[in-house]
């Protein structure tokens, strides 16, 4: 059985994210789906640890400077259950090298929202871009579909907030 610790890391530059369209890796989970990169960790490895080896591993780029953002917790009927380390990157060095599991894209951060991404992935990229300092996400999964999904503990059924919605819950956030 995989370590159930795993890291996802949307590098910046220049207003966009590199992104990892996963086209190249048989039996893909996210097959087809647009991710930022990251891993499991090894055994004895802290999720830094693992952030940085994957992401050198998958862009040959060395990180310099990273921000842990959340903790998204993943509940799949059908592959069990993650605990994913969320970072963003805005420093590194190296040039970016061919990626076996899909293709590396620049992708202005404004259209991400427009990619084949899991729908859970579009509540932490909001947070990610209301600058939530840190956050604790929950997405349940059967299949494909987002049945449910809880930040810091409080449940939102499985229904992306409304914009009204969304200030509600940013307003929340600032008080907590």
């Amino acid at each position: 059985m995989k370590n159930p610790v795993t890291t996802l890391c949307y590098i910046e530059q220049n207003g966009c994210y590199l992104m990892l369209h996963r086209i190249k890796k048989k039996n893909d989970l996210n097959e087809h789906k647009w991710v930022g990169i990251g891993g499991h960790a090894e055994a004895g490895e802290s999720p830094e640890d693992c952030l940085v080896r994957e992401a050198l591993e998958e862009t040959g780029l060395r990180l310099l400077s990273y921000r842990f953002r959340g903790l998204v917790t993943f509940v799949s009927d059908e592959w069990g259950t993650e605990y994913m380390c969320l970072y963003t990157a805005d420093a590194f060095e190296g040039s970016l090298t061919d990626c076996e599991e899909g293709v590396l894209e620049w992708v202005p951060i404004d259209r991400v929202g427009e990619l084949n991404l899991w729908k859970g992935d579009l509540i932490f990229f909001r947070l990610l871009r209301e600058n939530v300092p840190f956050f604790s996400l929950k997405l349940c999964y059967e299949g494909n579909r987002l049945e449910s999904w809880q930040l810091n503990g409080q449940e939102f059924g499985d229904r992306l907030p409304s914009e009204e919605k969304w200030k509600e819950i940013l307003d929340s956030l600032g008080s907590v």
